[in-house]
């Protein structure tokens, strides 16, 4: 399924107002192909589609709403503030107001989208879709989710098998990581910094998972790029010290520095759990911050999120 960009054009006056959707704040995961192997009485054309079908899965860019966007007194955009855009996080010093805003415009966008695109006042809505959001401490703490709790939940991923449950992932570097079994009966929101991969979240979270490895399908998110995150020798062996594998995710530089590749170090971690059917979206976050949040590069800026939840 091609990714869908899309914006909302107009600000809703109410929170069930419909409103069309027509450039890129948000945009929808493209899974990867099912083999065909793992999928009964389908044709050899399976597609990702297949799994959106089960669960909606989008992330966002900084990539303003025009409504939401501070204007001069001469009617131009203003961009004093490194959180001009849709930031979504209140611990960065942003406006709550505004923060505020932009979550509720989201938690509209999912809740269109669940209701399928078409959304009219006289249809009915389905029971609303709240967002469960974590904060993220760098760690591999995994929590599993039945009901949003309205306080944020200290952990790094999150796993339910309830529907009207979108688990939330904020990044501005660091690698977003979703997962789901090819039926969306459960999902997963991976928070992959260099951290939490070390510390194994990726496994600890696949253990809390009823599902088989082999019956999952991952995304791995846009991230710091592996041209431009440059760790120092210890990350390195971090990861060299669990298995050599991961010796061909670093590129030695000048000074003892070395380049790191995140979703290289993700997908080896995924493949060795037994998940292959993988797709990765090879975006850099540091070299295209007029998309994306760069807390490396800009170190005062907002976030983005990758968000799942089921149909």
């Amino acid at each position: 399924m091609p990714k869908t960009n899309t914006c909302p054009s107009k600000m809703a006056h109410d929170e069930h107002e419909p409103f069309q959707f027509t450039n890129s704040t948000f945009e929808l995961v493209n899974w990867p192909a099912l083999p065909t192997s793992r999928i009964k009485h389908k044709s050899s054309s399976a597609t990702s589609s297949q799994v959106s079908d089960k669960v909606l899965a989008l992330q966002t860019t900084r990539i303003p709403l025009q409504q939401a966007l501070p204007l001069k007194k001469n009617g131009q955009v203003s961009t004093a503030t490194p959180f001009d855009g849709f930031n979504l996080a209140f611990h960065v010093g942003d406006n709550v107001k505004q923060v505020t805003s932009h979550r509720n415009v989201l938690k509209q966008f999912i809740n269109q989208q669940l209701i399928n695109k078409q959304v009219t006042p006289s249809k009915p809505l389905i029971e609303e879709v709240k967002i469960q959001w974590l904060e993220q401490v760098h760690g591999n703490k995994v929590v599993e989710i039945t009901a949003v709790d309205e306080q944020v939940i200290m952990a790094d991923a999150s796993i339910t098998r309830h529907k009207n449950v979108a688990l939330a992932i904020m990044t501005a570097d660091c690698l977003p990581i979703l997962l789901s079994n090819k039926d969306g009966s459960e999902i997963a929101a991976i928070h992959g910094g260099w951290r939490p991969l070390a510390a194994n979240i990726i496994e600890k979270t696949l253990d809390k998972m009823h599902s088989k490895p082999a019956e999952l399908v991952a995304w791995l998110g846009p991230c710091i790029g592996k041209d431009a995150f440059e760790v120092g020798s210890e990350v390195k062996e971090v990861f060299t010290q669990q298995d050599m594998i991961f010796n061909d995710a670093f590129i030695k530089q000048a000074g003892g520095k070395y380049l790191a590749d995140l979703q290289k170090i993700a997908r080896l971690q995924l493949q060795s759990l037994g998940v292959t059917a993988i797709s990765c979206l090879a975006e850099c976050t540091y070299q295209a911050t007029d998309k994306y949040y760069s807390y490396r590069k800009e170190k005062i800026t907002g976030r983005m999120a990758s968000l799942i939840c089921r149909r």
